[in-house]
């Protein structure tokens, strides 16, 4: 079983900006061993490492951990604006586990992705054969799909869903309606994790028409789980978030979304590890 999608941070490292005191139970050093513990024990045994702060020394610092065979994949930042970024991503590409790159876009304009200054960046991850992982928020979707139609070539993943409205009553109806086109993008790929986030004050299960229509609208061998840990931490428990999406996906589905799906969109290959 392969978990698409964590972080680890430090506190003490000089990047790190997030999280800050005012974020509560995150405010701590979030190590990989602590992660191999609690994935590990939960039957995971290989993780994609997801970047969490805009910054080149963070990338390096998580493909330094990227020895670790627990990890299969990393996914790194780079500034896409910057006019090196073709020879940034060129040069992170040489790491046989640097997978993709995630611009974060949450709290950017919602056409952000269609600004022709970010054509040297996508034409070199392009050229690498580098993933897109897209933090964005349901307001961005419309742009994400321009992209996804403008470079077919680019493999892009939709973090977290598009981070719908979840516990908001016309939260289904807006996030449908929007994600909806995206699915029709071969190249688009859509992430099964950090729902519990946005839940707000509705139940865990207020997740599960959310996860029946990605599988709906996608497909299983287009839909990947992960935990988004440690975030997750502030909303639910490994096992807990686990059991509900093993319990959510339908068993013939279980393959594919637990594994096959970022086995084949990092390019990694699974490792049996004893956490």
């Amino acid at each position: 079983m392969i978990d698409a999608h964590h972080h680890i941070w430090s506190l003490a490292r000089p990047e790190c900006r997030w999280p800050t005191a005012a974020d509560g139970v995150l405010h701590r050093d979030f190590t990989l061993v602590e992660f191999r513990r609690v994935a590990g024990d939960a039957g995971v045994s290989g993780a994609v490492l997801i970047q969490t702060q805009e910054s080149d020394a963070d990338t390096d610092w998580l493909l330094t951990l990227a020895d670790d065979p627990f990890v299969t994949a990393v996914v790194g930042w780079a500034d896409l604006h910057a006019p090196h970024a073709p020879r940034r991503i060129a040069a992170l590409a040489r790491h046989p586990k640097l997978a993709g790159l995630r611009p974060m876009v949450q709290h950017r304009a919602a056409d952000w992705y269609d600004d022709p200054a970010l054509d040297a960046a996508f034409d070199a991850m392009e050229e690498a054969g580098l993933a897109l992982d897209a933090l964005v928020r349901v307001g961005h979707l419309a742009s994400l799909e321009r992209l996804a139609r403008r470079r077919p070539d680019l493999a892009i993943a939709i973090d977290h869903a598009a981070k719908p409205a979840i516990g908001r009553s016309d939260g289904f109806a807006e996030w449908r309606r929007a994600i909806a086109p995206l699915a029709d993008r071969p190249n688009m790929r859509c992430k099964l994790s950090g729902l519990l986030s946005e839940c707000g004050d509705a139940p865990p299960e207020a997740v599960v028409p959310f996860i029946l229509a990605m599988l709906e609208l996608f497909g299983a061998d287009r839909v990947m789980w992960g935990s988004d840990w440690p975030v997750l931490e502030a909303s639910g428990r490994y096992a807990d978030w686990l059991a509900l999406a093993r319990a959510t996906v339908p068993e013939r589905d279980h393959r594919a979304v637990f594994g096959g799906t970022a086995r084949a969109f990092y390019a990694t290959e699974a490792v049996e590890v004893r956490a």
